[in-house]
């Protein structure tokens, strides 16, 4: 639900903070009050294109800010935000932000991060379903109307299924696709395969001993100078005047001398003794370590090619070697399945048949779950059109389904909506011919055959705030108290905001907010309040079209549900 909703610097909107109620919020005012703004501030943070002219005259922005708690859709909203490189919502609560600069560019924010207006309207479409005067033309569209039948009937696992088996027939088609090449593309790319793969298999590669061949080559490169550094080493051991042995030795006789004198001295000879050990190991291994460098130019010049060799491959096919070795099994397979074509093709046509065998009989299960909701869904929407004013109407969803190929083209002529196309038909007069919804002028109609349709969803609908603008135009008193009542009980599962004119829906609402026009500082501000019981009744009361005791009497009696 939108708990918060702040206005700043919005026509003649200075700074507002809305705080709104779960369930069924009105808004009322004169017109001209300003009653739009909620709705055009709902539609900029929802991605919809700004109009820098709505920015209020001597400010060089307009900012509008939404918090809603989201708990309920947290699961479906957080791997949305993920794909979009957004952050969570923390403790279930999304905060949206716009900012419309009347020079420079625009920016939106969603959770504190930058994004993209494309990425605000892609959130916004879990947030909230707007109905207004035009927003009802949506149940025009035959896939919208296609989604709710399907809602109706909790149906989308079948719809999913059949899609799922859309995409795997369009994957075997674009494979099909890709080996229908003319014969000089098809020898250029069996060439090439074949220059990869042998490229890549002449070259014997070896992940782990990568490491190894470029340490040799490294030790071999700097063979001479290692070299040097170990004769140096072994000279100073044993050959160079006051060597390493000679001073042992010196030290050794001058302990020889002091364990003769004392007895002491035996401990001194045997680490003596350790130390000659360690110098003679030392030698040793100093001495192999000499005998065991290759100054072989040759072998260079070899490890030198091999390692020109791995870097190209690198360069052409993966910056490691177990990509190239990837690269290298991919082309492989690729280049048998080219020079298997017709095999392969075969083959694929085969699974093509039996995708689309199993494409049909999704298709199929899904067109006749449907057909069989659509009486439901007739009964349901009637009764609800009853309710609001066509006591003798009709409603048909009018489903056609079509054979997955096409009997003139051959092509396939399903979508991952499924293979049935449907028509709302609608007749509010009796005696007359139901009409399609496209050709009913009355917008009146439409916004009643839109809310009956809300009302039959209620339960499915899992978008958790719903706001209609004054869909109740051209609605009688009577019928007025009936739309109220179907709102209130749509505000039983999801949050509801309206905006009305009319003293009956205003009075079904347990929450109730005024938009006033007022001067301030010389200037016309548009202020939004929430009523106490005692101001909603004078507001009802001017709703009805005085202020006489009358209708004061009248709107008491309507918010207690006497009338």
């Amino acid at each position: 639900m939108l708990t918060t909703l702040r206005i700043k610097n919005l026509a003649l909107v200075t700074d507002l903070t809305l705080e709104l109620r779960p369930g069924f919020n009105i808004v009322s005012g004169e017109t001209g009050a300003g009653k739009s703004i909620i709705i055009g501030a709902l539609n900029l943070i929802l991605g919809q294109r700004a109009d820098r002219s709505l920015i209020r005259s001597g400010a060089d922005q307009s900012v509008v800010e939404a918090v809603f708690e989201v708990k309920p859709i947290k699961s479906l909203l957080d791997p949305v935000l993920d794909d979009l490189g957004l952050e969570p919502c923390e403790d279930g609560v999304l905060i949206l932000k716009r900012s419309i600069k009347a020079v420079g560019a625009n920016r939106q924010f969603v959770n504190g991060s930058p994004t993209t207006l494309e990425a605000l309207e892609h959130v916004g479409q879990f947030l909230v379903d707007m109905h207004g005067p035009h927003d009802h033309q949506s149940l025009l569209d035959g896939a919208r109307q296609l989604e709710i039948l399907d809602a109706y009937g909790n149906l989308e696992p079948l719809r999913q299924a059949f899609e799922d088996c859309l995409m795997e027939w369009r994957h075997l088609e674009n494979h099909k696709a890709s080996l229908f090449v003319d014969e000089q593309t098809y020898a250029q790319q069996l060439e090439l395969l074949r220059h990869q793969v042998r490229e890549i298999e002449s070259a014997q590669l070896d992940p782990k001993a990568e490491e190894e061949l470029e340490a040799n080559y490294e030790r071999t490169l700097n063979a001479a100078k290692l070299l040097e550094l170990g004769q140096g080493a072994l000279y100073a051991l044993n050959e160079q005047d006051g060597s390493l042995w000679d001073i042992s030795g010196s030290i050794g006789r001058a302990i020889d001398s002091i364990s003769s004198l004392d007895g002491r001295g035996s401990e001194l000879h045997e680490l003596h003794q350790q130390c000659t050990q360690s110098v003679a190991d030392l030698e040793q291994a100093l001495s192999n370590y000499v005998d065991g460098l290759d100054l072989d130019p040759a072998m260079l010049h070899e490890m030198e090619e091999r390692i020109s060799v791995i870097q190209s491959l690198k360069r052409k096919y993966g910056p490691t070697l177990e990509q190239v070795i990837e690269f290298g099994k991919k082309a492989a397979a690729k280049l048998e399945e080219l020079e298997s074509r017709e095999e392969t093709l075969a083959h694929l046509n085969a699974d093509i048949e039996k995708q689309m065998s199993k494409l049909s009989a999704a298709g199929k299960k899904l067109s006749r779950a449907r057909q069989a909701l659509i009486p439901d869904l007739n009964k349901a929407v009637v009764a609800e059109l009853k309710d609001l004013g066509f006591k003798q109407s009709r409603f048909d969803a009018s489903l056609t389904t079509q054979p997955v190929l096409s009997s003139k083209t051959g092509h396939i002529q399903a979508t991952v909506t499924g293979l049935d196309k449907i028509d709302f038909q609608f007749g509010p007069n009796p005696g007359e011919p139901m009409r399609p919804l496209k050709l009913i002028a009355s917008s009146g109609e439409m916004a009643r055959v839109m809310l009956a349709l809300k009302s039959v969803l209620a339960e499915q609908d899992r978008v958790p705030l719903l706001v209609f603008d004054e869909v109740d135009a051209n609605v009688g008193g009577e019928t007025g108290k009936v739309v109220g009542e179907k709102m209130k009980q749509i505000g039983q599962r999801h949050q509801v905001i309206c905006i009305t004119h009319l003293a009956p829906v205003a009075a079904a609402a347990p929450h109730h907010f005024l938009v006033e026009k007022i001067e301030k500082d010389g200037r016309t501000v548009s202020e939004i309040n929430e009523l106490s019981t005692k101001d909603r009744v004078l507001e009802i009361a001017r709703m009805l079209g005085s202020g006489g005791k009358a209708a004061i009497k009248h709107a008491k009696a309507l918010l207690a549900g006497e009338e």
